[in-house]
Formats: C-alpha cells, sequence, structure tokens
C-alpha cells in the first residue's frame, strides 16, 4: 500500500513539473499610460510629481504662473463695473414725475368730491353756476394735466430703458471675455487626470512649460492586462470573460500564479512577433488577446507573463 501511494505521488509530482513547464500563450503586461501636459504657457511654480507616487483623480499637483492673465481679468471684470455705473436704474429718473402724477390725482380725486358737494348747494341755491363751472373747468384741466404725465413717465421709461441697453450691450462681450480668461487660468492648474501611479516625470519646478509640453505619464496599476498571442487552433477554447490562470517566474524553478479574465480577442489574425513564443512555433498568424489580471503589486509593465487556459492532475 505504500508503495502504491509513493508510486502515484511521484506521478502527480512527475506531472506537476511537465505542466508547469508547459503554457498555451504568453506574452508581457501593460496598461493604459496617460501622458499629462501643460495646457498654459508660463514657470511651473509648483509641482508635486514624483515617479512611482500614487495619485488620485483630481488632485492638484502643480501650479504654472497666470499672473498676467489674472490682471487681464480683473481689468476687464473693472471695465464691466464701469459700464454699471453709467446705466440708470429707471427708478431714479421717473422717481419725481411719478411723485407728480400722485399729486395730480389726489387733487383730482379732491375736485371730484367738490364738484359733489357744490352740485348739492347749486340745487339748495346755496351756490352759483359758475361756481361748479369753474370746478369741471378744474377738473379738465387736471384730467389733461395727468394724461400728459404719464405719458412723460412712459417716454422717461422708454428712453432710459434705450440708454441703459446701449451701454449693456457692451456688457456681454465683456463678460464672455472675462469667461475666456478664467478658463485660462483654470488651465493654469494641473489637474491629475485619473488614479494611478506615475511611470514617468519629465519637468521640475521653476521650468518653463509651454502649452503641449508633457509632464508625466501615468497608469493605473491596480490591474494590468497580459497581451498575449494564440493561434487559430486556439480559438475554439476561448471565449471573453473566459477565467485563465496566469503566472509569472517566482524565482528559478517556481511560477507565482494569478486568476484573470479574457477581456478581449482581436478579430483578426497577425504575423507572430518575434519576441512571443506560441504553443505551437510553427504558426506564422496569431490572434491577439488581453487577460485582465488584478495586481498585487508585483506585476510590472513589461513583465513577461504566461496564461494557461486549463490545467488539471489526473491521479488516476
Amino acid at each position: 500500500m505504500k508503495i502504491s501511494v509513493i508510486i502515484i505521488s511521484v506521478v502527480v509530482l512527475l506531472n506537476a513539473c511537465t505542466n508547469e513547464s508547459d503554457y498555451d500563450a504568453s506574452g508581457n503586461f501593460e496598461a493604459d499610460e496617460v501622458i499629462v501636459s501643460s495646457q498654459q504657457n508660463g514657470v511651473l511654480l509648483s509641482y508635486e510629481v514624483k515617479e512611482g507616487k500614487l495619485l488620485k483623480t483630481g488632485d492638484k499637483v502643480g501650479q504654472i504662473d497666470v499672473r498676467l492673465i489674472e490682471l487681464q481679468k480683473e481689468q476687464t471684470e473693472a471695465s464691466i463695473a464701469a459700464l454699471n455705473e453709467k446705466t440708470s436704474a429707471p427708478s431714479d429718473q421717473i422717481e419725481l414725475v411719478r411723485r407728480q402724477l400722485d399729486v395730480q390725482k389726489s387733487q383730482l380725486t379732491q375736485q371730484l368730491r367738490e364738484k359733489l358737494r357744490t352740485e348739492n348747494l347749486v340745487k339748495a341755491d346755496a351756490a352759483t353756476r359758475k361756481q361748479l363751472d369753474d370746478i369741471n373747468a378744474s377738473i379738465d384741466q387736471l384730467k389733461k394735466q395727468i394724461a400728459v404725465t404719464e405719458q412723460q413717465l412712459k417716454l422717461n421709461i422708454y428712453n432710459t430703458n434705450t440708454q441703459n441697453r446701449s451701454i449693456l450691450s457692451e456688457k456681454v462681450p465683456l463678460e464672455r471675455a472675462v469667461a475666456q480668461l478664467q478658463e485660462q487660468i483654470d488651465k493654469g492648474k494641473i489637474i491629475n487626470p485619473i488614479t494611478g501611479t506615475v511611470l514617468v516625470n519629465y519637468a521640475l519646478p521653476g521650468e518653463m512649460q509651454v502649452v503641449g509640453k508633457p509632464l508625466y505619464k501615468i497608469a493605473n496599476t491596480e490591474t494590468l492586462d497580459l497581451k498575449a498571442y494564440v493561434t487559430g487552433t486556439q480559438l475554439p477554447q476561448i471565449k471573453l470573460g473566459q477565467e485563465v490562470t496566469v503566472r509569472i517566474d517566482n524565482g528559478k524553478d517556481s511560477y507565482k500564479e494569478y486568476s484573470g479574465y479574457i477581456t478581449w480577442i482581436s478579430n483578426k489574425s497577425e504575423f507572430t512577433p518575434k519576441s512571443i513564443q506560441t504553443k505551437d512555433e510553427r504558426a506564422n498568424l496569431v490572434y491577439a488577446i488581453k487577460v485582465n489580471v488584478v495586481n498585487d503589486g508585483y506585476l510590472k509593465i513589461g513583465m513577461y507573463g504566461e496564461v494557461l487556459f486549463s490545467r488539471t492532475i489526473d491521479l488516476r
């Protein structure tokens, strides 16, 4: 019985060693790299980027000198303020006319009451007809004055609004100029676009920057893609979303294994890259695939890796 157990163990060990040296595809790890460039011209006043540093999306990592643009914005805002001072509020110019109108209406109300009282006196022979005629003439005159005052009020409002529109027509272009200047000021802030690790730094504080000049390169290394190649005969064995085993060298005779998922399969073949070894060395045409792997910190961009679609050990 002991001899049988030993034989099985040896077989398993031999099979395992044989499988360890076999793989279905191989390639190199890669990640989507983003090159962050300057969006404004000026001296780099502050800069907090170092290679290997982890940055988060939205982090402000630097500032380019935009003082000249800020002064231009302040000057434009001062011009807008000057325009506002040139405008006239309608209430300021027509308040006097409005009060005059109120007085005239009050006088008209008083005269109407006086007319009613005089009419009663005339009926009682306590007042003359001429007194009533004088009151009616006064009422007619007040009504005409009120009509003129109301027309004057409308004219003043119209003239004021016309004048203000003429002045404020210059305000809209100035406000847009302020918005454009603010946009340029905002571009002086260096904002990190993605969460990831800085791979390469190209800039130093105090250097002169121009629009489009690279500042640093960053990539999200929390997950990496192993880009490998398979032959046409291997294509029926794989599909999108399939779980596979990925391994890397872990010493001279051992491997470190990861679980990965196939996220991309090329829809067209290409010639085998010279740096890639496929399971079938005679195949000239291969298909590229990508296997997404969660990085535990040991995986690096450009590192060599191998893919195993399936691996079993038969104990029978």
